[in-house]
């Protein structure tokens, strides 16, 4: 037998015969069905998703107002920049209302997940479980509520109450995500602090806090997100001369959509976008730790 045979018989033998040569052939032919098909509905969803973004895009360089394309123009960005003054207080009554609501939530909320984690007293798991009611519960019950609870308290309804109701809804979001952080959480890192002399106080700003750093800022920027886009509950607490900025876009667009959201819609994309981009390392970081 020469080598081209010796070869030929070779290659021959590792190939798959009968039952497992057919059931490779099916696998790979249902593989490649499912694969057309989950491509299929990616670019599907991903078509549903951006195409009013696109037509937003488009339309925010329009030089009229209506749907129909009169030409290429910057008007309404220049009426955004420059003749916009109320929209703009109202992005900073929301960017202010944002931070400072979810950066209370964040410091509240962690350190009653690590009180409920670390000691055993009573109702705690009353508190535990009464705690996720803002984030279960409709947002126009909680509105209402808030919203009698200030009129009977006798609350000026203003940027205050805008606050304290956005501090109490974000608490379960930043509570939840620490409480997950702390599910995984090495308990024997702590007796070892214990052990080399860390008081309690030393413990939970050395050790405790920084291992729970990935689950706090989560809670963090999503206290942020859902506070900057919260419009039932703001409707209900927001007083004169306290609009933020979706109670002036649900005020603007009764009337028709003005092209002047699409342009100020398309700069916080484009801001969004940025700033995800130069944050990438360090959200990389966060995600990784």
């Amino acid at each position: 037998m020469n080598l081209r045979a010796l070869v030929h018989q070779t290659i021959t033998s590792l190939k798959p015969r009968g039952a497992a040569g057919e059931a490779a052939r099916h696998a790979k032919r249902a593989y490649r069905t499912r694969s057309f098909f989950s491509g299929t509905v990616f670019a599907a969803t991903m078509v549903f998703l951006f195409t009013p973004l696109l037509v937003l895009f488009l339309y925010s360089f329009n030089g009229s107002k209506g749907m129909r394309w009169t030409g290429f123009s910057f008007v309404w960005y220049e009426q955004l920049l420059f003749h916009s003054r109320d929209l703009w207080r109202s992005f900073r009554n929301s960017v202010f209302i944002a931070l400072t609501s979810a950066l209370t939530a964040t410091i509240i909320g962690t350190l009653g997940a690590v009180g409920v984690n670390w000691y055993r007293f009573r109702f705690r798991n009353y508190i535990q479980t009464i705690s996720f009611l803002p984030m279960i519960l409709p947002e126009i019950i909680i509105g209402v509520s808030l919203a009698v609870f200030f009129a009977g308290a006798r609350f000026r309804l203003g940027l205050a109450t805008i606050f304290i109701a956005h501090t109490t809804f974000n608490l379960p979001f930043v509570f939840l995500m620490v409480m997950a952080r702390l599910d995984e959480f090495d308990f024997s890192i702590i007796e070892a602090a214990r052990d080399l002399g860390a008081n309690e106080r030393q413990t939970l700003l050395r050790v405790t806090i920084p291992i729970c750093m990935p689950g706090i800022v989560s809670g963090f920027l999503t206290a942020v997100t859902i506070s900057l886009e919260d419009f039932v509950i703001t409707y209900f607490v927001a007083g004169p001369g306290s609009s933020t900025l979706p109670l002036y876009i649900y005020s603007a667009i009764r009337f028709g959509v003005s092209p002047v959201i699409n342009a100020l819609s398309v700069v916080m994309i484009l801001g969004t976008v940025l700033l995800t981009y130069l944050l990438r390392n360090f959200l990389k970081y966060i995600a990784a730790k």
